[in-house]
This record gives C-alpha cells, sequence and structure tokens, in this order.
C-alpha cells in the first residue's frame, strides 16, 4: 500500500547551503532505503556548492526556472523539462539564475 503526499502540506526544510530549501517528498523509510525524492528550491542568485554523494545514484528533473549544474567541471543549462543523471561519487553543484530554481531530486539508494 502506497501512501498519498501532497507537497503543499509539507515544510520546507533549510539545507545546508544558503537559499536552498528541501522538502522531504518520499524517504528512505518508505522503500527499504531504496529511494528518495526531494522537492529542492534554491533562491534566486544562490546555489548548491560543490558536493559529492557517495554511492548514491542521483536524479534531477527541472520544474521550474533557469540555472546550471555543474557536473564533474562540465555546465548544463538548466530549465524545465531538463533531466539530469548524476553518476555516484561525482562531484557537482547547481545555480540558479534571476529566478527560483524548482526541482525534484531523486536519490538510489535514498539519501534520507
Amino acid at each position: 500500500m502506497s501512501d498519498e503526499i501532497n507537497a503543499n502540506d509539507l515544510k520546507w526544510n533549510e539545507a545546508a547551503f544558503e537559499g536552498v530549501y528541501l522538502k522531504h517528498l518520499v524517504q528512505g523509510s518508505s522503500t527499504n532505503n531504496t529511494l528518495s525524492c526531494h522537492l529542492v528550491r534554491i533562491k534566486a542568485g544562490c546555489q548548491i556548492g560543490d558536493h559529492i554523494h557517495e554511492g548514491k545514484l542521483e536524479l534531477h528533473e527541472v520544474l521550474e526556472g533557469q540555472g546550471k549544474a555543474l557536473l564533474d567541471g562540465k555546465e548544463i543549462k538548466y530549465e524545465p523539462g531538463v533531466s539530469v543523471v548524476i553518476p555516484t561519487d561525482i562531484n557537482h553543484s547547481v545555480t540558479a539564475g534571476n529566478e527560483d530554481l524548482y526541482l525534484l531530486a531523486k536519490f538510489a539508494p535514498a539519501l534520507l
């Protein structure tokens, strides 16, 4: 049996980077730690700085706004409809442009 999740009912959690907020839509406790999914808001002009998720595959799906990602030194334009797979153990960052950037970040195995 699956649980229904309404993102509007969840609170925004502050992330480690200034101007970055998360809503934890699906946590590992619901998927036997195989997957987690997070709604990410990066305020205009802010960024998720360089970081690595050790042992975790990550998928970004851009929902709204524009910006860019740096993936192991390669720049990728972020705009609605763009999906990017970030392999395990790869350094990456994401920067919002002139408006807030919203994306779904999915992790396998689960981040949380």
